[in-house]
């Protein structure tokens, strides 16, 4: 039967892996034709991506709770949205969207979410009380679905919507692609440890730098392109900003190797069969990684034998866990319904 819902997330800000998560969770939805409405920073952007859909404005919380009182399901994320180390404002931004949802008597869905870190008493305890009251909660990993255990909260552990993402199989080629994000605790002393490596380990490489989310990404990348050029000027480097999803996939399924900070393109890189190397700036990817057996760098202590574990990797053991992941939509279609 056909339902009203509205999508609350990380959406409108051309990042990456949520507008990547946002076109799966879109497509399962629409199978059942259901009306969809998306709350985005960027309702025209994301209206543009998506046919059949309404989209309204991040703080316009006129539409907001109007669209919620005429729908039938509030289905907050997935992505990391339940955590306050990047900003307690923000937390508290999609607390409030699921508290509209549960005071409203909309039958609440909790979307493959990584939840947490949450360090403040308020958020615990909101998150805490919003989250015992939601008629559906799925999580992406391991150490979320401990926090819910704790919590009393029953929850289903799912793997991230991504890797339902179909990523061609291509040959690969003589390409190191590299994806840089601006966050606490990069500086300049790591981009010249990372660019010094880079030349003496991939100078004969394409290399290709990504920039997912322009207003994160772009300047450092163009910084770290800079760098890369007054080490070895004669190296061959792109800086890509502004691709599809679709570009971004097909690019990284070509490319041999991937060094990576953001959590989705390093799971691209695995569905690609790249070999990756995760920059571990969050907790995140440090269970990512380690979920995968990837080798790691940490952004304040200095390389050791990453870049040879790199061009060593064997992809075998990754696969076979990749193989055996298949998002599970039973329960979800279930709560749905």
């Amino acid at each position: 039967m056909k339902k009203r819902i509205v999508l609350s997330g990380y959406y409108g800000f051309k990042n990456f892996g949520d507008e990547a998560i946002l076109s799966v969770l879109i497509k399962k939805l629409q199978q059942d034709k259901n009306i969809i409405t998306v709350i985005s920073s960027d309702p025209e952007y994301t209206r543009s991506l998506h046919s059949n859909i309404r989209s309204i404005k991040t703080f316009d919380f006129r539409k907001i709770i109007g669209s919620i009182y005429k729908s039938d399901i509030l289905i907050s994320g997935g992505g990391s949205l339940l955590q306050d180390v990047t900003s307690i404002k923000s937390i508290i931004y999609y607390l409030l969207i699921i508290f509209i949802g549960l005071i409203l008597r909309k039958k609440v869905i909790i979307f493959a979410q990584g939840i947490g870190p949450i360090n403040s008493t308020i958020g615990q305890f909101l998150t805490k009380l919003l989250l015992r009251n939601c008629s559906y909660v799925s999580v992406r990993d391991s150490k979320s679905q401990e926090l819910m255990n704790k919590w009393g909260i029953k929850s289903d552990l799912v793997c991230d919507p991504i890797f339902s993402v179909e990523v061609p199989q291509n040959r690969k080629t003589k390409t190191l692609a590299i994806q840089l994000r601006n966050c606490k605790g990069l500086n300049m002393d790591f981009l010249d440890r990372l660019a010094d490596e880079v030349c003496r380990n991939f100078n004969d490489y394409k290399i290709e730098i990504y920039s997912f989310q322009d207003s994160i990404d772009l300047e450092i990348c163009q910084t770290f392109e800079q760098k890369l050029k007054i080490l070895a000027p004669e190296i061959n480097t792109t800086l890509y900003s502004g691709l599809t999803n679709t570009q971004i996939i097909e690019n990284i399924s070509l490319a041999q190797y991937l060094i990576s900070m953001r959590f989705h393109a390093i799971i691209i890189g695995l569905l690609a069969k790249t070999k990756t190397l995760a920059i571990n700036y969050d907790i995140k990817v440090e269970k990512l990684a380690k979920e995968f057996g990837l080798p790691t760098v940490d952004l304040k202590k200095e390389f050791n034998n990453q870049f040879e574990l790199l061009k060593n990797q064997n992809l075998s053991e990754a696969e076979n866990k990749i193989s055996t992941l298949n998002f599970k939509w039973d329960n979800f279609e279930n709560a749905i319904n």
